[in-house]
C-alpha cells in the first residue's frame, strides 16, 4: 500500500484500510476511542489487483485508488472516496489509464489539494510518471504526462501547507521533485537531486509552510531527510525495509515530527525530533511485540490529538493498537488486538 492506512475520518474515528485478495477492506471504530466493526468491502464488488494508494484532505475524505483488469492483458485505474468509516464508501469510478490502455505500468500515488480534488500518480510504460486530477466540479482532467525517466516503485506524493500538491520519484542516480505553481496547474519538475537511495523507501510530509520533508533510505541504510533548495540530511539509521511511517504531533509542547518502522528484531521502533531540526538528533525506541516479516506500522492521530500506532501483519487479519499516554515524552499504551 502506498500512503498510511490508518486514518481518522471526519467524525473523528480511525480507520484501517485493508487488502484482500481481490478487495480493499475497511475496519473503523464505532466511536472514538471505543471498540472496532468487522471489516467490511469498500467500493463495491469489482475484483481489484493487489495494490492500494491512500490519500486525504483537510476535509477528512479518504481517497482511495486501485488497478482492475479489464480485458485479458490490460487494466485500468479506479478512484473511490470514503466521506466517513462508518459509512460506504463510493463505489470504484475509472480514472484511466496513464498510456490510454495496456496493463499495469506501476503502483500508485494519491494526494489530495485544498480544495478536496484527489491528485493520482504512476509510472507509464516510458518510465516516466503520469498524472490525472479531479475537476473541481466533479469528472476527472485528462491524463498529462509530467516527463522523468527510469522512475523506480514508490512514489510520494503530498500536499504542502500551502495547498500546492507535490511529487517525488526514486530514479537509479537519485530523486525527482515536481511541484505546483498554483492550485490546479500541472507540477512541474523543479529539482533533481543526485543521491543513492534505495527504491521503495520514499515517503512525504508537510512540514511548514513553504516545505514538505522527504524520508528516504540511502544505499548505506541511512535513513535521510531532504528538503528540496536545501541538502540532504542523515537522520540514523533504517531499521527495516520500505518506507518510514511520519506524522507531526505536539510532545511536550513542541512540535515534532515522529517516525516508526518494524524492525529487524520484529518489534516496531519510533524516533522524534522537533520539526526540521534533523540536526537536533533521533534515536529509535522499541515497542511492541515482536511481529512477523512483513508486518507493517501506520501513524494516525485521534479526536483528542493523541498519536495512535497500529500495527498490522498482511495476509492475516491481526490487527494491533496503542495510543500515547496522557503523561510527558512518548509513553505509549500496551499494544492491543482489534
Amino acid at each position: 500500500m502506498n500512503g498510511e492506512w490508518l486514518r481518522r475520518g471526519r467524525d473523528g474515528r480511525l480507520s484501517v484500510y485493508l487488502l484482500s485478495d481481490a478487495a480493499v477492506l475497511c475496519r473503523a471504530e464505532r466511536g472514538p476511542g471505543g471498540s472496532w466493526d468487522p471489516a467490511r468491502t469498500v467500493g463495491g464488488d469489482q475484483r481489484l489487483h493487489p495494490a492500494l494508494a491512500l490519500g486525504q484532505g483537510a476535509d477528512g475524505y479518504t481517497h482511495l485508488v486501485s488497478w482492475r483488469p479489464t480485458v485479458t492483458g490490460e487494466s485500468g485505474l479506479v478512484h473511490s472516496a470514503h466521506f466517513r468509516p462508518r459509512l460506504s464508501a463510493l463505489d470504484w469510478t475509472p480514472i484511466g489509464h496513464p498510456d490510454k490502455k495496456g496493463d499495469r505500468t506501476g503502483e500508485p500515488a494519491v494526494t489530495v489539494d485544498a480544495r478536496g480534488r484527489a491528485h493520482v500518480f504512476v509510472r507509464n510504460k516510458g518510465g516516466g510518471v503520469g498524472m490525472v486530477a479531479q475537476k473541481e466540479k466533479g469528472g476527472w482532467d485528462p491524463w498529462r504526462d509530467l516527463g522523468g525517466s527510469a522512475v523506480q516503485e514508490g512514489l510520494a506524493a503530498v500536499t504542502g501547507e500551502s495547498g500546492l500538491v507535490e511529487l517525488f520519484a526514486a530514479v537509479p542516480d537519485g530523486i525527482l521533485h515536481w511541484r505546483q505553481e498554483e492550485p490546479g496547474s500541472r507540477p512541474v519538475m523543479e529539482e533533481a537531486l543526485e543521491a543513492s537511495v534505495r527504491p521503495g523507501t520514499l515517503r512525504a510530509l508537510a512540514t511548514s509552510a513553504g516545505s514538505s520533508t522527504l524520508f528516504y533510505t540511502d544505499a548505506a541504510g541511512e535513513l535521510c531527510a531532504w528538503r528540496p533548495g536545501a541538502k540532504p540530511v542523515p537522520l540514523l539509521p533504517s531499521v527495516g525495509p520500505g518506507p518510514v511511517s511520519v506524522i507531526r504531533c505536539e510532545l511536550d509542547g513542541y512540535d515534532c515530527t515522529l517516525l516508526a518502522q518494524r524492525s529487524a528484531s520484529g518489534r516496531i521502533v519510533f524516533a522524534a525530533y522537533p520539526t526540521e531540526q534533523e540536526t537536533a538528533g533521533a534515536w529509535w525506541t522499541e515497542s511492541g511485540p515482536r511481529l512477523p516479516a512483513g508486518a507493517t506500522v501506520s501513524l494516525a492521530r485521534d479526536e483528542e490529538g493523541r498519536v495512535v500506532a497500529a500495527a498490522l501483519t498482511p495476509g492475516t487479519d491481526e490487527l494491533l493498537l496503542t495510543r500515547r499516554k496522557d503523561e510527558p515524552g512518548l509513553a505509549l499504551e500496551a499494544w492491543q488486538p482489534v
